[in-house]
């Protein structure tokens, strides 16, 4: 299962980092972008705050992974659906939108409050991939 975003920074990684530690007996995750962004810190810490450690993780370009044959992509922000390449075969790409963190954490006034941001679309994540693979089988692709 690949999950995309746009630059696979944040909410890409995220995902990846849930099902690599939620869903490992069920799961081969990958994450990537249709373009790279790098890490964003942010969501390193706060998955940190769980014990789910995404430090290693980097930014990779979807077409680093091109070799790879997915089941499912699953897309996790609106431009990566809207610009998603297309994967050959049996692949069944999937959108399920999550907010951006860096977004909404601009107009925070406190570093707490930026990291809230962060924080809730982590927990909106966790509840997705917490209900991999039976909640993909309701899901239509693009």
């Amino acid at each position: 299962m690949l999950f995309l975003c746009t630059g696979n920074s944040c909410r890409s990684q995220m995902a990846e980092g849930w099902a690599r530690h939620l869903k490992s007996d069920c799961i081969e995750a990958y994450s990537a972008g249709i373009e790279v962004h790098g890490l964003d810190p942010n969501a390193v810490r706060v998955m940190a705050e769980t014990s789910v450690d995404i430090c290693s993780h980097r930014s990779k370009h979807v077409n680093e992974l091109k070799d790879t044959d997915f089941d499912y992509v699953v897309t996790v922000c609106g431009h990566a659906n809207e610009n998603c390449p297309v994967f050959p075969g049996k692949t069944t790409v999937i959108h399920v939108g999550f907010e951006d963190p860096p977004k909404l954490a601009e107009t925070a006034r406190r570093e707490n409050e930026a990291l809230d941001c962060y924080r809730r679309v982590r927990d909106q994540i966790r509840a997705f991939v917490q209900a991999l693979p039976a909640s993909l089988k309701n899901r239509k692709g693009h």
